[in-house]
């Protein structure tokens, strides 16, 4: 299952440490890749990821939360708390 499609299922503990889980899986397995082959510096790695030092990982994921309200402007205002901290995590990968 794709990642997006598991951070879609989140909705208590046990899918959001699924999810969590698969996060970790797809940053290790990118990683690899740019071991071995490197994207641009440019735009995102081959597996999508923007951030991939803790810090820029974390100031993306804390600037998505900021500005969308830890995703009220997206729809998730009344999401489960755990859902809202997967999109947090998600966000931190994609978040420019």
């Amino acid at each position: 299952m794709e990642l997006y499609q598991l951070l879609e299922l989140v909705e208590d503990e046990r899918s959001f440490l699924a999810f969590v889980e698969a996060l970790y899986e797809d940053r290790r397995l990118d990683a690899e890749a740019e071991r071995s082959s490197p994207s641009s510096p440019y735009g995102p790695t081959g597996r999508g990821w923007e951030n991939v030092t803790v810090e820029s990982f974390l100031q993306a994921a804390h600037a998505w939360a900021i500005d969308s309200k830890f995703g009220a402007t997206q729809g998730l205002g009344t999401a489960s708390p755990w859902r809202k901290f997967a999109v947090f995590l998600y966000c931190g990968k994609i978040y420019e």
